[in-house]
């Protein structure tokens, strides 16, 4: 039903403020022709100092309200101050029936009517499920992403949803950190590029009833924190703040992103919600963000055990006057900030700046032109779980698997005549493959991976267990329990594996062995996987390796004597039918890792774009006063930018149009890439610089461009790049972003170990 008329709401509230009737009911088209900072204003000029601060109040889904209404406690409270106009946004509410319910409170029986606004966290979509964020990067394919977020914005908008906790753009260079599966891996140029697309494909070009506000988050260094641990300390460099984490999250404000998350870490001792540096000097004032911040679960509160604040009032000041705009579950800003500004402690010009860009966000998503935009139950049914979606997601599952490892060109898999042998417990899980932050989405609604293997008829395929990855169901809210000592299953998979030609072994981590909360001290194999692999491996050592992980993994063993390795992430609904069609190369796999694998966890943190130091060898090779480990080599096991093909790229002829970088000048740099087999692929060619004398020292080499390119069987394409003054520029000593002069190496090809190498100047 189309919204046409409220009951003395804010239409009738913005047209009081403009001089206009007084009547009861007011069409909202009456006040289109307003520009948005004029209706901001008339409505901020009615409401009291408490309705102000309710604004500025999140609540998380407190009653079902297909229920009684609560009568006592807090749900009791949260539904007193609901009807008094008390909040301004609801998280976990979803479906067009709740959502509408709570909607029509809001709307209708509270004083000036102001609309919700009801995030969920739609991290790689809502019940049609796309690979994990840290997979879909593994695709360098930026309008596959850009289309994926699309995908996820639209079904979960027709559930009555219109603001997603996502994307989470935190660079991260530890793979024991368990969210690095909701990022984009560990490169700042990588990840502003994919930050990018997904606000995009979010928000769109216009805020329709498919389209959802994005949210940056977290802001900032939460990707950093020590040992890998969730929630732990963070306490980084500004060189590094500048130049590795900021990137993505400046991207984004570029991009038009509606909001932004703070994060739970402190940073440079003070908690990122009660930062003022981070909040209103850099992303307001230099950045000019004009959307609004909200806090991370509780992270209001969180700044008391920080020892940062004394109590939630403490907090409360603290956050509100350091530009955090609205507070996720502490209670802090219903409970104090209207006595905080009475007593003078927060100035109302600031709560009246929050106020303006929690108004304006549900302004431009339309929320003020019908509240109930968002809810038509027809609408939620007809999308919902659609074909297209369907198709969307298989599209970037299969885009996102990289090929590891493929000796003697064992894949792809022949389609006749092969008896293959189907190893491990996450082969046939339907709830595994979604991952983790998928919320929305239904239990056992995943394509297994021995789905996807039934649809090609040609081999025999047996199936055994050998051993469970997890005791018991795993739970979002729970610890995932690992199996460490069941190996009954093993004597079966060991007599599969000796009939078979092709032994597939599916190994890794549980879908909710990674995300918020799961961090991982050791990163091999979790259980007795590791045991199986190798006791398989003795019966049979044909083995394809498909791994299912959200986080790289450390499997030196692994990478030494499996012949194929398949990088299969959590790819999401249609994970099964993805992998499948890879493994019998009806799809070419073109991956390129987001994030390096260590050899073991004692690398970590590893990333490519590392600096040099002031020993990075010797000349002697038994000398140990160098930067290395004693038992370990320095390199990675499979380093950031790789991945193959069953394609074969060969790249030559690097040229420069000029050696001389000047000012305001540019430089063409072009390289030919030939497809040496008989298989037509794609290749993600990758661009990386080294500044090799600069006022703050620079890494040994930093991605600056790339470009994914299909190129057929035999033929050679010519790729190009430019590079300008901005593709050098850096956060430099001086403390300004700025290209400095001097001279530079440049390194093409198919990964971050590049050799294809030519230099340049720069002179201003």
């Amino acid at each position: 039903m189309k919204y046409k008329t409220i009951r003395y709401g804010f239409a009738a509230a913005v047209l009081l403020a403009m001089g206009c009737s007084s009547s009861r009911q007011h069409n909202f088209s009456e006040k289109n022709r307003l520009p948005i900072d004029r209706k901001v204003d008339s409505v901020l000029k009615l409401m009291t100092l408490e309705e102000k601060v309710g604004q500025m109040n999140q609540y998380n889904g407190f009653w079902d309200v297909t229920g009684p209404v609560p009568k006592d406690g807090q749900a009791a409270k949260k539904y007193e101050n609901l009807k008094k106009g008390l909040v301004g946004s609801m998280l976990n509410v979803r479906g067009v029936k709740d959502v509408r319910a709570l909607q029509k409170i809001a709307v209708e029986e509270t004083r000036l009517g102001i609309p919700l606004i009801f995030g969920f966290d739609v991290v790689h979509g809502y019940k049609t499920i796309s690979p994990i964020p840290l997979a879909e990067a593994a695709s360098w394919d930026l309008e596959a992403m850009k289309k994926s977020a699309e995908i996820a914005a639209a079904e979960s908008a027709v559930a009555g949803l219109n603001w997603t906790f996502a994307p989470m753009v935190d660079i991260s260079r530890d793979a024991r950190w368990g969210r690095v599966m909701e990022g984009a891996g560990e490169d700042p140029y990588l990840g502003s590029q994919i930050a990018i697309a997904r606000v995009k494909g979010f928000q769109g070009d216009k805020f329709n009833e498919f389209r959802l506000a994005a949210c940056t988050k977290h802001f900032a260094g939460y990707g950093f924190a020590e040992s890998g641990r969730d929630y732990n300390t963070v306490d980084i460099s500004d060189n590094t703040l500048h130049n590795i984490i900021l990137p993505p999250f400046k991207a984004t404000v570029d991009a038009g992103v509606l909001t932004f998350m703070n994060s739970f870490n402190e940073l440079e001792g003070i908690p990122a919600t009660g930062n003022s540096y981070l909040q209103r000097e850099l992303l307001k004032k230099d950045w000019k963000f004009d959307g609004f911040v909200v806090s991370d679960w509780g992270s209001l509160g969180e700044m008391i055990p920080h020892g940062y604040a004394k109590d939630l009032k403490d907090a409360a000041m603290k956050a509100a006057n350091a530009g955090s705009d609205m507070d996720m579950e502490s209670y802090g800003y219903v409970s104090h900030l209207a006595d905080l500004v009475k007593e003078g402690k927060v100035s109302e010009d600031k709560i009246d700046g929050a106020v303006r860009r929690i108004l304006k966000v549900k302004f431009e998503l339309g929320l003020f032109d019908n509240p109930y935009k968002y809810c038509d139950e027809n609408r939620e049914k007809e999308y919902t779980g659609k074909k297209e979606f369907h198709e969307g997601v298989l599209d970037m599952a299969k885009k996102s698997i990289v090929l590891l490892k493929n000796e003697n060109s064992l894949l792809p898999l022949k389609k006749q005549g092969q008896k293959i042998a189907v190893i491990g417990a996450l082969a046939n899980d339907k709830t595994s493959p979604l991952g983790s932050w998928r919320i929305g989405a239904d239990d056992n609604t995943a394509v297994s991976f021995l789905e996807g293997m039934a649809n090609y008829k040609g081999n025999q395929i047996i199936y055994e267990k050998g051993a469970d990855v997890a005791l018991g169901e795993p739970r979002f809210m729970l610890e995932t329990k690992i199996n460490t000592t069941d190996k009954s299953g093993f004597e079966k998979a060991i007599a599969a594996a000796k009939q078979a030609d092709v032994v597939i072994m599916v190994l890794g981590e549980h879908g909710l062995q990674s995300g918020e909360g799961r961090s991982r001290s050791d990163i091999t194999l979790p259980g007795v996987q590791q045991e199986l692999l190798e006791a398989v491996y003795k019966a049979n050592p044909n083995i394809v390796l498909v791994l299912q992980n959200g986080r790289p993994l450390a499997i030196p063993w692994a990478a030494k004597n499996i012949p194929a390795i398949v990088e299969a992430w959590h790819l999401g609904t249609q994970s099964g039918h993805a992998i499948a069609q890879v493994l019998y190369g009806d799809y070419n796999p073109s991956g390129k890792l987001p994030m390096t694998f260590p050899r073991n966890v004692g690398q970590l943190p590893i990333y490519y774009n590392y600096k040099n130091t002031g020993r990075p060898s010797t000349d002697n090779p038994e000398s140990v006063f160098w930067s290395h480990y004693t038992d370990i080599e320095n390199t990675p096991l499979y380093p950031f930018g790789y991945g193959l093909s069953y394609s074969k790229f060969e790249y030559s002829n690097l040229k420069l149009d000029t050696k001389t970088l000047h000012k305001n000048g540019k430089i063409k740099v072009s390289v030919d890439v030939k497809n040496n087999s008989t298989v037509d692929g794609k290749e993600v060619v990758q661009l990386y610089i080294r500044d090799l004398i600069a006022s703050a020292t620079r890494p040994v080499r930093e991605l600056k461009g790339f470009e994914l390119t299909e190129i057929k069987a035999g033929q050679t394409k010519t790729v190009t790049f430019t590079i300008t003054e901005k593709t050098i520029e850096f956060y430099s000593a001086r403390k300004i972003w700025e290209a400095e002069p001097g001279d530079f190496q440049l390194f093409v090809g198919g990964s971050s170990m590049a050799t294809l190498q030519a230099d340049f100047n720069y002179s201003n």
